[in-house]
């Protein structure tokens, strides 16, 4: 009941993401990244850095992934608990008009092949544009690319499993063309990847960002949770260097198992093998600061497959979050609901 609640919370939010496609010159539905009750976007546009006192421009809108996350949530709820109508009604409509956006989100490039998502931020948010870019957003953000070509598998999936008279009913009522769905199978094989020095790029361009040198600032601040605060006040920015506030590629394994993500990396015609992902873990764990607490919730989950005794030190960090006030200040502005929740 509650989690179906909740859904109905984004079901009746359905035509505000609609318009915010439009707004965006694409069809399907659009999800903000921080909703005001009435659906509409409310992520804030300037932030604070305390460091420096400067306000700074906040992109984070931009993590048009919610989409995805908003689709996952309906498909693992219609598989636990088999509830058909909802599958079939409100859920229906929203993996649809989500697939829909990503697939006119999508842009053919002759020279890779491949189809491309642009302008976008993953869930990495230190990373908001390329160094002296004049707009923000990036390319190819890997986990917003892999999520989509999900989303678009599961629509069809979704579409060729229901009764007729009810396919024809939503093909009607949301104006699906002839030929659209045949777009979002071509997408959800060919979106791009991106890779570098035999790993997954969390974007593409992101192994040619310089190396920070960790230990030096340890050494020299010793909590560097919030790298981002310490380089703007340098007079420098996190989106000049290969540092992450927080898993981005590796937030694939937390939400799906190693045989459903090799699965979904071959349906984009990629083997990704033990080697390459084990190499893709130890890269970006080297190169996190653990700016959010949701960040060890995830790592530990990882982990757990491999290296019990690092997963276990990630969780007790997680659980730890609003006891020690482990990100310097921000439980007193409230506690954090979705680590607490992921540790159960």
């Amino acid at each position: 009941e509650v989690s179906r609640g909740l859904l109905r919370y984004r079901h009746r939010r359905l035509d505000a993401a609609r318009r915010a496609a439009a707004r965006l010159g694409r069809r399907g539905a659009c999800y903000p990244w921080q909703s005001g009750s009435d659906g509409h976007e409310e992520t804030q546009e300037l932030h604070l850095n305390p460091r420096s006192g400067r306000w700074l421009p906040d992109h984070s809108r931009l993590q048009h992934h919610v989409g995805s996350a908003v689709a996952y949530n309906v498909w693992q709820y219609c598989e636990a608990t088999g509830d058909s109508a909802f599958r079939a009604g409100e859920g229906a409509e929203m993996l649809l008009e989500v697939a829909r956006f990503w697939a006119d989100s999508a842009v053919y490039d002759d020279h890779l092949g491949r189809h491309r998502i642009r302008g976008v931020v993953g869930p990495d948010e230190y990373h908001d544009a390329y160094p002296g870019a004049d707009r923000p957003g990036l390319d190819d953000n890997t986990y917003t690319n892999a999520t989509a070509a999900w989303v678009l598998a599961r629509a069809l999936d979704l579409l060729r499993t229901l009764p007729e008279p009810r396919r024809r009913e939503l093909t009607e009522r949301l104006g699906l063309e002839a030929g659209e769905t045949d777009r979002w199978a071509e997408v959800a094989h060919t979106l791009h990847v991106p890779r570098h020095d035999g790993v997954i790029s969390q974007f593409a361009g992101y192994g040619d960002l310089a190396e920070l040198d960790w230990g030096a600032y340890r050494e020299r601040y010793g909590d560097i949770r919030r790298l981002d605060r310490i380089l703007e006040a340098e007079g420098d920015t996190v989106n000049r260097y290969q540092a992450s506030k927080q898993a981005d590629v590796l937030m694939l394994a937390y939400l799906f198992a190693p045989r459903e993500l090799h699965a979904l990396f071959r349906q984009l015609g990629h083997d990704i093998d033990e080697d390459t992902w084990s190499a893709t873990v130890d890269h970006y764990l080297s190169r996190t600061s653990h700016g959010s607490t949701l960040s060890g919730l995830v790592h530990g989950w990882i982990l757990t497959r491999a290296r019990r005794a690092d997963a276990w030190r990630y969780v007790q960090e997680t659980l730890r979050g609003d006891i020690a006030d482990i990100q310097g200040g921000t439980t007193g502005e409230g506690i954090h609901l979705g680590a607490m929740a992921g540790t159960l």
